[in-house]
This record gives structure tokens, sequence and C-alpha cells, in this order.
């Protein structure tokens, strides 16, 4: 075996050997893609991405949680290649159509687990829905942090991603992510890519983007009180290579949430998850067997 054949990934080769589906469902008037694993019955486990993001950033983590529980990784309202509403993405719009997906499922109560923008909207869920949520996990989590120059790095690189397309663009805003830069692999830019190419992504990332402005995200944020109210038992995962925030945040969080644990991951950047996914998939799920 050569040295390409050897270092070769790719998001289909992360789902081989997995029972798994793509398909679309209607959350409240959103036509709303997933990609699951998993057997109707099994606890519902619904896995939430970052800004700009899409469901393919749990690719690695779907086969491994499909054998406990019924897994739907979702594009969010905006994002992927689901519907995209011309209005601001404030949390309270994502929290609403995460509500949706959950009864479109035929599902009171769920697993929500998110990394990134993500967390920030599973927290949120968990407060303005605390019978709904089992169990809580928060991922290098947003809703904490107020950094005007990580805020404007998520706009300027996205903004660039999205203007203009190209592979360097979009490889540039994936690496950013990861602690080891190639950690991002062919397959993943030219996935994000394609969706970047959408004829009307440029206009959604407008909407997705607002969060970044100072104003909006600090409405948006979590207050301390409000972060000591969630009462789902909580998993707040962080890592040693974090663009976004230290894990002095993630420790922060984890502090004031009354039924909290952390988790530091070492020599990983913002998708832990993805970048040692065996790591993540054991911790993630002891987690939440915990609760079963």
């Amino acid at each position: 075996m050569n040295t390409a054949e050897a270092s070769y990934r790719s998001l289909w080769g992360d789902l081989r050997g997995a029972s798994f589906e793509q398909g679309y469902l209607d959350a409240g008037g959103i036509r709303t893609r997933y990609l699951r694993s998993g057997r109707k019955g099994a606890p519902l486990l619904v896995l939430l991405h970052g800004t700009g993001g899409h469901a393919e950033c749990y690719a690695r983590n779907l086969a491994a949680h499909g054998e406990h529980f019924d897994t739907y990784a979702i594009d969010m309202v905006g994002h992927g290649w689901s519907d995209k509403p011309d209005k601001p993405y404030e949390i309270a719009v994502y929290v609403e159509h995460l509500r949706a997906v959950l009864d479109a499922l035929g599902h009171q109560r769920a697993h929500v687990s998110g990394e990134s923008l993500g967390g920030w909207v599973a927290a949120r869920f968990a407060l303005e829905y605390p019978e709904r949520v089992a169990r809580l996990c928060l991922n290098t989590t947003g809703g904490a942090t107020m950094n005007l120059d990580v805020m404007a790095k998520i706009k300027a690189s996205s903004r660039a991603a999205v203007d203009n397309p190209s592979w360097e663009a979009v490889h540039a805003r994936l690496a950013w992510l990861m602690a080891d830069p190639a950690s991002v692999t062919d397959d993943l830019v030219a996935c994000r890519q394609a969706i970047y190419q959408q004829a009307d992504f440029p206009r959604a990332l407008d909407n997705i983007l607002v969060l970044q402005e100072p104003d909006i995200r600090q409405r948006n944020n979590l207050a301390e009180a409000e972060w000591r109210a969630i009462r789902a038992p909580t998993l707040v995962v962080w890592t040693s290579h974090d663009p976004t925030a230290p894990h002095s945040v993630g420790e922060r969080i984890a502090a004031l949430i009354p039924d909290a644990r952390f988790t530091l991951m070492a020599d990983c950047g913002h998708w832990p998850q993805f970048e040692d996914a065996a790591t993540f998939n054991r911790l993630h799920i002891d987690f939440l067997l915990a609760g079963a």
C-alpha cells in the first residue's frame, strides 16, 4: 500500500459498514436534511453542528452512536441543504427549529449534543424546554464568550469562502477548526464547497453571521444565572487547541451547571468529534449511556 492509499480518508469511508440513511423531514415548514444511524425505538440523540457547518461533521460518530441511539445529525435551519428562510438566525430561531425537529420525529425527549454554535443552541434549548432534554453535551460550545478577534476571524474566513468558494478558501476555513490542518480531507472540502456554491447560501450566510455582531451576540449569550439554571446532566467537552476559546471557558461553564462534568481532549481543535473520533465516541457514549 502506498502513502496515498494509507492516508486516504473520505466521508463515505467514515460511514462504511454503518447502517445509515440520508433524508429530509418537515420541521415546522422547514425542509430539514439529516443523516441518521440507529433504529426506531432506541433513545433519540440529536447532533448539532457549528457556524456554517453541516451534518457531515459527525460522519465519524454516526456508526458508533447508532449502535446505542436513534442518532440524527441535522443541517440546522439556514445551513447545509436545509431550507434557508431569509431572516436573522438568532439562537431562538435555531431553538424553535430543534423543537420542531423533535416534534416531527415524534419524540417528547432526546439527548442533545452540539459543537460550537450547536452547543449554544443545545444549552438554550435545555433552558427553554428542560423537560425535553435527557442528557446534554456541550462541545467547545458557544454562548459564553465575546472575543472580538475570534468573531472577526469567523466573519472574514466564512465570507471569503462563500463569496469565492475556491478549493483554497474552503480548505482554509476548515483548517482553522483543526489542531492539525492535515485532518481536513479532500472529501470534506468538496462537501462544504458544494454547500457554499448553492445560489442562496451567500444570503443565508448574512443571516448566519449575525451572531458575530457584538450587540446581537451579547443578547443571545447565556448569563451566569442561565448556565446555573440548566438542569440536564451535562458533559462539557473542550480541547487543548480550540481556536475560539481556552479550556478555562469550558471549565467555568461546567462549574456553573449543577450536574456537569468537564473533559479535556488533547491534540484537538474545534472539531474533536472529527479529529479524534475514537476518544470522543467513547467518552460521549459512556456519558449518554450513564443515564440509560
